[in-house]
């Protein structure tokens, strides 16, 4: 039996609209059967998840590439410092947003850059405040639960999970190097490497600071 052209141009344009139909109603999880999960920024819920429209690009302001010096996988060594990646980032904030009080997400970028988006449930605490030792050791008292007297006690040190622009940006690095030299343990802190970059390019829930 012949086919005639006519039919067999019919019967591929019915798979492409097929097709483009399908694609079009497809979503995108955070894993397989995981579409969204809620975690809590600022006393708000805040439903993370990928961006859902599949027209969705990376924001023009992580486009380029000539930014930083890329940071090795396990750039604190001798120091355990454990390198995490997004599921496990993603598991953090559920973490923390379900009450754990023993843990902190950490914006470590200086505020202009926060202002163009960070991680729902991170607190922005900038680099630079690590400067100077007596400002770290303020922060770390103030707000990291390390008693401070005679000597350091970091038993109630609180996790810290700690994140900047991604593999290029030297912000959280300089801050973790500085805690480390101060004593802080390298179990208590976690270094997200990809950052907001990563972050974007999955097409991940961003939060702004609130307007002033």
């Amino acid at each position: 039996m012949r086919i005639s052209i006519f039919a067999i141009a019919l019967c591929m344009l019915g798979a492409s609209v097929q097709a483009e139909e399908e694609k079009q109603t497809r979503q995108v999880f955070l894993r397989p059967g995981v579409l969204s999960v809620e975690v809590m920024h600022n006393g708000k819920p805040v439903k993370l998840m990928r961006d859902q429209n599949l027209k969705n690009h990376i924001v023009k302001f992580f486009r380029p590439t000539y930014r930083g010096k890329i940071q090795p996988m396990h750039p604190f060594a001798p120091h355990a410092v454990e390198t995490i990646g997004e599921w496990e980032m993603i598991e953090y904030l559920q973490q923390k947003s379900a009450g754990d009080d023993s843990l902190m997400i950490i914006d470590s970028r200086t505020p202009d850059w926060v202002k163009r988006g960070t991680i729902p449930t991170a607190v922005n605490i900038p680099f630079t405040e690590f400067k100077t030792s007596e400002r770290a050791m303020e922060i770390m008292e103030d707000q990291f639960n390390v008693t401070i007297a005679d000597t350091w006690d970091f038993s109630y040190a609180k996790t810290l999970v700690m994140f900047c622009n991604g593999i290029w940006c030297p912000q959280s690095p300089t801050a973790i190097r500085k805690l480390l030299s101060m004593g802080y343990p390298a179990a208590k802190i976690k270094y997200f490497r990809g950052g907001m970059q990563n972050w974007s390019s999955l097409g991940l829930t961003v939060v702004y600071p609130e307007k002033k």
